[in-house]
């Protein structure tokens, strides 16, 4: 469930899937400074082909902007399909 604009959880987890299933996992968590950054687990954030930049996605989840995350990850190659976060 994508959270409700303007909430800004200390760390949440999008969970990602591939045209062939494969899994992926994406770490929005919160640094020293209170902003987001984003952990790909391993993953070069190229290889998810957004139309984004990575900051530009993190300056959107900054401001609980979570349905414009969720569109700006899916213009790459890879699918949201869950979501989990923690206050």
């Amino acid at each position: 469930m994508i959270p409700t604009k303007g909430t800004t959880p200390s760390e949440l987890k999008m969970d990602l899937r591939d045209g062939f299933g494969n899994p992926y996992r994406w770490t929005f968590k919160k640094n020293e400074d209170g902003d987001y950054k984003i952990n790909t687990h391993g993953y070069a954030y190229s290889n998810f082909q957004c139309d984004y930049f990575k900051d530009d996605i993190e300056w959107e989840a900054d401001e609980g902007n979570w349905h414009r995350v969720v569109e700006m990850i899916n213009s790459g190659v890879k699918t949201v399909i869950a979501i989990k976060s923690r206050k």
